[in-house]
């Protein structure tokens, strides 16, 4: 799958629509609340990569955290935080950048936020294990980073991936997918992506960029979500893990 086509799905106007709507209207999960405010200060500098519209940003912000930097590699999810950060008069800086690509420092932050699967929209596994790389490098030592996954293993979807399994030893998968767990959708919007991993497939790719996995766990494990975040999004995995303290 080409990032390009990916991008160009997350700048669509509908799609776009769809995440301000969830900013002003669902907020944060009770489940993301509850990890967040557990690892993260309110005055601890936070990093949120793949922030859409402000959905996680605006909910941080009304918790009281003044020193986070949303930023998303697609402009006009960018440009609608903004404009719904300033109608809200929230004073939440966004920004345009590639998970991938990161222009910060080493070791600036204390912390990290992918939510709502973002990780897994980037195409190609080489891709994605360097967007762990570029958070681990840009985080401070002994700093948390949380992000989800859907997890192929516990999808209610068996039989698409038991038929997924057959296509893929068959040579017959669609020609657009790099990886197995790659999972295309058509939409009025163009094709939406995910990339469905296993949860040991996360762990070896998070240990092997040097991240220690502290708590791995389903949504639905932490407790009930709202009818409208059900709704918004399945079940997914939590991951909590930390870069290492330095050592000496």
């Amino acid at each position: 799958m080409d990032v390009k086509n990916v991008k160009a799905y997350f700048d669509s106007d509908g799609v776009v629509d769809y995440y301000a709507k969830a900013s002003v209207d669902l907020g944060l999960w009770a489940s993301e609340e509850k990890i967040f405010t557990r690892l993260f200060a309110p005055d601890d500098s936070l990093l949120e990569l793949g922030c859409g519209a402000g959905r996680i940003g605006f909910g941080l912000y009304e918790l009281g955290y003044r020193n986070l930097l949303a930023t998303d590699y697609a402009r006009s999810m960018v440009v609608k935080a903004r404009d719904l950060a300033k109608r809200l008069d929230y004073t939440i800086h966004c920004r345009v950048a590639d998970a991938t690509r990161l222009d910060f420092e080493d070791e600036i932050f204390d912390g990290a936020i992918f939510g709502f699967n973002g990780l897994m929209q980037i195409p190609k596994s080489a891709q994605r294990e360097r967007a762990l790389s570029e958070v681990f490098r840009v985080l401070r030592p002994g700093a948390w980073f949380a992000f989800t996954t859907h997890d192929r293993d516990c999808s209610i979807h068996r039989d698409f991936w038991e038929a997924e399994t057959l296509r893929w030893e068959c040579g017959t998968e669609k020609p657009e997918l790099e990886d197995f767990g790659d999972r295309t959708e058509p939409t009025d919007h163009g094709l939406h992506f995910m990339h469905v991993p296993t949860a040991s497939e996360m762990q070896l790719l998070l240990n092997k960029v040097g991240f220690h996995i502290e708590v791995s766990v389903m949504r639905s494990e932490l407790g009930k979500e709202s009818a409208e975040v059900e709704s918004f999004s399945d079940d997914c995995r939590f991951w909590i893990v930390k870069k290492p303290e330095a050592l000496g």
